[in-house]
């Protein structure tokens, strides 16, 4: 049985949808909508499938049974709501919303139509993820005390003036850390529980015309004790490979991109021995360190796939919107702590009043300095 997917939002990333699409055994990529219809119609010559300019029309279409959400971060709830109202599936991009008001809402309408709902975050698909999640699961790091993640990345600033969505509060939803670091803030989160509480900085100092950050930095203290820092930047030429560092008292393991490159344990196991010799066999680039095009698709394809095993088995897939929510909630008690400059408890109460938003970040710094 082949099971009818289409895209809304026809910019960068739903190329990445495309492919990844193409790539899942029992499914087809059968439209596409986008509000530029050239966008659409694009897309559709590439792929072959039927553009839509109309997006009441596009979810009429009975073929479409699955949607993926690629629009700009700020507008995915829209979209993600009617398609859910429509009974389609919904497969939104990271992050699930800007906002956690807009996340629930898009939760709520699939909980409601009783439709699977799944947030994108590939780097829990690759393989170097799952070891990790294994290790801390089977307990090999003993008692965890220590929780990095470093994005050190570098984009011009051409790629913020090539979209007016990029670089603002409104659409973008933040800068380095809620566009770009994200993917590992889940990461981490997905290794080290819940956070309890962050202290935060931000400033935006490599880039113009944008209202958001480009640096931030921020320590955690998580649920279960254990200490983290995140580092976030788009303003660290040439770019370098992301990094995540896990350490417990029985055993540390770090990763860059897709490869391990540190994995030691108090206890060892048969498999460590062939972990640590494929170590010298390093594959990954740098993955979107300078290129926001130079990622691969092969995460999305893996998730596509775990969705489709939940609608067959209406399961749960292992990325729902709960799961898809709670970087959100964690980025946006970052940004109130580096606004504020007070630590921040978790969870939230509701959405942070920032007024960052309507200053920009480069204005408070300044203002504050």
């Amino acid at each position: 049985m082949t099971v009818g997917f289409g895209i809304i939002g026809c910019g960068l990333i739903s190329k990445f949808h495309a492919r990844a699409i193409a790539d899942v055994p029992g499914a087809e990529l059968v439209a596409c909508f986008d509000t530029v219809p050239e966008a659409a119609d694009r897309l559709a010559a590439e792929t072959g499938c039927k553009p839509y300019h109309s997006l009441e029309a596009f979810l009429a279409d009975p073929r479409v049974e699955v949607v993926t959400v690629a629009t700009p971060s700020g507008a995915h709830m829209e979209p993600a709501v009617a398609a859910a109202q429509a009974g389609k599936h919904v497969i939104v991009e990271k992050p699930l919303e800007i906002t956690l008001q807009r996340c629930d809402a898009i939760i709520r309408a699939c909980e409601e139509a009783g439709v699977v709902l799944s947030t994108i975050f590939p780097s829990r698909f690759h393989d170097v993820g799952r070891l990790f999640k294994g290790a801390v699961d089977q307990n090999r790091f003993g008692r965890l005390v220590l929780g990095d993640a470093y994005v050190k990345w570098w984009r011009t600033q051409q790629y913020y003036d090539s979209g007016a969505w990029r670089g603002t509060w409104e659409l973008d939803g933040g800068g380095a850390l809620m566009n770009q670091a994200i993917h590992s803030v889940d990461l981490l989160l997905w290794f080290m529980g819940p956070v309890a509480e962050v202290r935060a900085d931000f400033a935006l100092l490599g880039h113009e015309r944008i209202a958001v950050e480009d640096v931030v930095v921020a320590t955690l203290r998580f649920a279960n004790g254990a200490l983290g820092t995140i580092e976030a930047t788009t303003a660290s030429y040439p770019g370098h490979k992301k990094r995540i560092e896990i350490h417990g008292t029985k055993g540390s393991a770090i990763m860059e991109e897709e490869d391990v490159v540190f994995w030691q344990f108090a206890e060892p196991e048969p498999e460590d021995q062939e972990i640590q010799r494929k170590m010298a066999e390093r594959t990954s680039g740098s993955g979107g360190a300078a290129d926001p095009a130079a990622i691969g698709h092969h995460g999305h394809a893996r998730q596509f796939a775990d969705v489709l095993r939940a609608i067959e088995t209406g399961g749960r897939p292992l990325i729902d919107g709960h799961e898809g929510r709670r970087s959100v909630e964690v980025i946006l008690a970052i940004y109130l702590s580096a606004e504020t400059g007070v630590p921040v408890r978790l969870p939230l109460t509701g959405d942070p009043q920032l007024s960052v938003r309507q200053s920009g970040v480069g204005n408070f710094v300044r203002e504050r300095h």
